[in-house]
């Protein structure tokens, strides 16, 4: 059953894309770590989500080394980080993908962190987005860098019941960390 846009409590999306990585000779894509500066920029998004409070109940990270690198620095930036569930399917996923994935969230789950790769975060938010405030989705649009957090909001009773259109974009931030 679907339901109709509208409904139900206020539920958010948080999108983070991981942060910069590294491309070492001979290493698997999926085993690629995170450079220099996305060893800067995590705990720099983790700080971000803390200031804005942008917490989430659960997080869904992509099992890719780089993305997992990125969720334990910026979780570390809280007290008590929440559950993570690491899902094989976030790696490289499109749109439909990733939502079979974000619509199996339980439904006592509030704010849900994505933690996953471009193309598919971008065209992601994209797609949930039925409207933004000021130029969120032109920058999502233009560019979705490393780092970069979108905050979707959307009613709804289940996690299910997330349609394309039916969230507001109300957020776009790409937190930076300082040279160390």
């Amino acid at each position: 059953m679907i339901e109709r846009p509208g409904s139900g409590p206020l539920r958010r999306l948080v999108v983070l894309r991981h942060a910069k990585s590294a491309r070492p000779e001979g290493v698997a894509d999926h085993d690629r770590p995170l450079a220099r500066r996305g060893l800067r920029d995590a705990p720099a998004a983790g700080r971000a989500l803390a200031e804005h409070d942008w917490l989430p109940d659960l997080a869904l990270c992509s099992t890719a080394l780089r993305a997992r690198q990125t969720w334990e620095l910026a979780s570390a930036q809280w007290g008590t980080p929440p559950p993570v569930r690491h899902d094989p399917r976030l790696y490289a996923a499109g749109v439909p993908d990733l939502l079979d994935v974000v619509r199996e969230t339980p439904a006592d789950v509030e704010t849900l962190l994505l933690v996953g790769h471009n193309p598919g975060l971008e065209d992601l938010i994209g797609t949930l987005a039925g409207d933004a405030l000021d130029d969120a989705l032109d920058r999502v649009r233009t560019k979705y860098p490393t780092s970069a957090v979108a905050v979707l909001d959307w009613h709804g009773t289940t996690w299910r019941a997330l349609a394309p259109g039916a969230a507001l974009l109300t957020a776009v931030t790409v937190p930076r960390g300082g040279r160390s």
